[in-house]
């Protein structure tokens, strides 16, 4: 049967079937672009949650790297003030034992007579003293001594300056008393005295 052979009610049938076939086919039309206005909103939010992600990263990178290097730096802090503690404990000590060893050695410079007690003595403070120089070696206190060395401020202390035929000029022509270092740090400086060019020649300098 030809449509015009239809009936009435069977062309409302096929005209109501396309018109329900139109509005599926716009439907879908319209929920695809929505799909795709949504994949793209989708897109560009993660990508700025993804750059939030990336920033906030490096920012708890950065805050991890500088706590590490405050941490090395207290750990090197800590360990060089326990070396310390442990290198100059005895300071406070061996300064009391200088006033010790001070007075025997005076005691030995002034026994001069021959005497036998006077010799006994005399041999009995050197023995002593030699006995202190020993155990000062073993913790690592350095006499200072500097007859004939150049006059070094850091660790000398000059009393006075004298004109010398025998010892060049700022020379330590004389100690007084003696210097003393714990671990290389100075606790006592020696006391001396500097040689300076004899008048002669300083007479000869200026002539020429």
């Amino acid at each position: 049967m030809s449509k015009q052979q239809e009936s009435p009610e069977e062309q409302l049938v096929e005209g109501s079937e396309e018109l329900v076939e139109q509005a599926i086919d716009a439907e879908e039309s319209d929920l695809q672009v929505e799909d795709t206005e949504a994949t793209e909103v989708s897109v560009v939010e993660l990508q700025k949650q993804l750059e939030q992600a990336n920033k906030k990263a490096e920012d708890n990178w950065n805050t991890a790297l500088r706590v590490q290097a405050d941490m090395e730096n207290l750990k090197k802090r800590t360990q060089k003030d326990l070396e310390n503690a442990h290198k100059f404990a005895l300071e406070k000590f061996a300064r009391e034992l200088l006033n010790v060893i001070d007075s025997l050695e005076l005691g030995v410079q002034a026994a001069t007579s021959d005497a036998p007690e006077v010799v006994k003595l005399r041999e009995g403070s050197e023995l002593t003293i030699k006995q202190f120089e020993s155990v000062f070696a073993k913790f690592n206190i350095e006499i200072l001594d500097p007859v004939g060395q150049p006059f070094n401020p850091e660790h000398h202390q000059a009393m006075s300056m004298q004109p010398s035929t025998e010892f060049a000029p700022n020379t330590v022509s004389n100690v007084f008393q003696k210097g003393y270092l714990l671990n290389g740090r100075l606790i006592r400086p020696a006391t001396v005295m500097v040689a300076k060019a004899a008048e002669n020649d300083q007479k000869d300098d200026g002539q020429a």
